[in-house]
């Protein structure tokens, strides 16, 4: 399973951005897809979830500025984002927590390379 995002740079405050990400490979069924990110000296956090039924739930701070979309039938996820702040500045992640087969009991975690973030003036 491979998960390949796109779409990170370096944006100014204000700005947006929309990051991409398609999950291939061994795939039997995808509970879900999400967003993470990781800025320097901290740990990975939760940005947004899309469920199986490409229903968005958002971590409560990160409500508002981000939205996600996608269709998970067809093993893609978009993060957009608005009106970025430098605190925003990370490394986001594509996360898929799927099954790559029938007979897999419980679905894992896959991760994508990250794709950096840096928003500055």
């Amino acid at each position: 399973v491979q998960l390949q995002a796109s779409g990170g740079g370096l944006v100014q405050p204000g700005e947006s951005l929309k990051l991409s990400c398609v999950v291939s490979g061994r795939i039997f069924r995808i509970s879900h897809l999400a967003w993470y990110r990781q800025a320097p000296g901290k740990q990975r956090e939760l940005v947004a979830v899309l469920a199986s039924d490409n229903s968005p739930n958002y971590e409560d701070s990160m409500k508002g500025r981000f939205a996600i979309s996608g269709d998970v039938a067809k093993n893609t996820v978009i993060l957009q984002s608005d009106n970025l702040k430098p605190e925003d500045t990370a490394t986001y992640y594509c996360n898929a927590k799927l099954r790559e087969t029938r007979t897999q009991y419980l679905p894992r975690d896959y991760w994508g390379q990250g794709t950096q973030v840096t928003v500055s003036s």
